[in-house]
């Protein structure tokens, strides 16, 4: 099983960020080089791969050793305790893995602090580009900090039986044309509360507004980290006004309130309960929604381009990565485990190409657009059309970067906009608030 960060808190890593920013000042920047004492051997050596999944088949892993004479040990950890082990390795000094998780919110942070080597020294960067739409969240001042060994974007789910039964045949492509069909679902008592929007104070709910301004027709921060949504005008302070309206509204249910992502995915979505997410995760029609043993939905979740302005909306980035930490003791043989882990052949054994016994986890997608198109040709990937289409146009959150502050910024998020939600304080005071972080944070890094 792939364990998925993107629906983790960030009480753990909010701590993080503090530590990295104290350090930022003596760091070496995202260019840097391999450790005193590390080794170049690629061959008759042992490398520690790090991340939050449980790892291939054996006999892939296996056969890696037989072709290149490097063993691997594989080590399987939370997410948050993952990044503590990062940080802490990478403040000491000291050696923790070869191969470890680069995660797209931290890909700045990483960088800037210069605690990855920079990949294109070690691997053929430029030839990913094409295949990889999202190498780009995880490249900084022209170096790349990880690899994206899966996909992983926001999408709009929608119940087309739901969607069917209120007498709307054709799919929205605008969030005008979106939120009235989502009240035409209330009107004619469908479903009583037709949206799902987790507003409990956690990841998720950041993540459901990057998305949403996405969807009206803006960005986050600038490059240099200033926010973009401070006016009322803009399209964040939208989004926020929209998502908030939208419980007040009754377009989403009360209990929302304490509901974080998974669970409105669980309770909601699969159940029938709700007949739209405008901020969903790819690959969960697959692992979750026509999984009959958890869902009562299957066949009736469809992925919808994300409604924007005037037509749909590129769909951002969240995927998960792999890097070489600098202080890691065989890099050479680290690059050669991440060019095999996430080469188009390798790609297609885990998403279950080449037979059933060399998949990898249930709800992975390949990170590579190639081999997502090969699965939705053939017809191994539910919706796999769209998938591979959004891929294709997906953005990263932050173009230039998450910034080294990104943990206590999204606790600002998701902490003001909960608030908004619950009624204790006004969009205004909220967006007024977290706009006041990312002022503060920009100027001070």
């Amino acid at each position: 099983m792939i364990t998925r960060r993107s629906r983790a808190t960030w009480q753990g890593a909010v701590g993080l960020a503090a530590v990295a920013l104290l350090v930022t000042a003596c760091s070496n920047g995202s260019g840097g080089t391999a450790a005193t004492g590390a080794s170049a051997a690629t061959s008759g050596v042992t490398i520690n791969v790090a991340l939050p999944a449980d790892p291939p088949p054996q006999a892939a892993l296996d056969q890696f050793t037989k072709d290149t004479g490097i063993k691997v040990t594989w080590s399987n950890s939370d997410w948050d305790s993952l990044q503590t082990k990062i940080s802490a390795a990478a403040t000491a000094k000291t050696y923790f893995a070869d191969v470890t998780n680069v995660d797209w919110s931290r890909a700045g942070q990483l960088g800037k602090l210069g605690w990855f080597l920079p990949l294109e020294t070690y691997l053929d960067a430029n030839a990913l580009k094409s295949d990889m739409p999202q190498l780009g969240s995880f490249t900084l001042d022209g170096h790349v900090i990880g690899v994206p060994y899966d996909s992983s974007y926001m999408v709009t789910t929608v119940n087309t039986d739901l969607f069917a039964k209120a007498g709307i045949t054709t799919m929205p492509t605008t969030m005008d044309d979106y939120t009235n069909d989502l009240k035409q679902i209330k009107d004619k008592g469908v479903v009583q509360y037709p949206l799902n929007i987790p507003f409990a104070a956690a990841e998720g709910l950041s993540t459901y507004w990057y998305e949403t301004t996405q969807a009206f027709g803006g960005t986050i921060l600038d490059a240099k980290g200033k926010p973009q949504f401070t006016d009322p005008g803009s399209a964040g302070y939208k989004a926020a006004q929209w998502m908030v309206d939208a419980v007040k509204n009754g377009l989403v249910p009360p209990g929302n309130i304490n509901v974080n992502d998974s669970q409105g995915e669980q309770t909601l979505m699969a159940q029938g309960q709700a007949a739209s997410t405008l901020s969903d995760y790819s690959g969960l029609i697959n692992s979750l929604y026509n999984v009959k043993d958890s869902s009562t939905v299957s066949g009736q979740i469809q992925y919808l381009p994300t409604p924007g302005v005037t037509g749909p909306a590129s769909n951002l980035s969240n995927p998960d990565g792999m890097g070489i930490p600098k202080q890691a003791k065989y890099p050479q043989a680290a690059a050669k485990f991440i060019d095999w882990f996430n080469s188009a052949a390798t790609q297609e054994d885990f998403a279950g190409l080449n037979g059933p016994d060399k998949i990898w986890g249930s709800s992975f997608i390949p990170s590579r657009l190639s081999v997502v198109e090969k699965l939705a040709q053939a017809g191994s990937l539910a919706d796999g059309a769209h998938l591979a289409a959004m891929l294709k146009t997906a953005k990263p959150v932050f173009p230039e970067g998450a910034p080294t502050w990104y943990p206590t910024f999204s606790n600002a998020v998701y902490t003001n906009l909960h608030a908004a939600a619950t009624g204790s304080m006004s969009v205004a005071d909220a967006i007024k608030a977290i706009g006041d972080v990312a002022t503060q944070q920009a100027g001070n890094s």
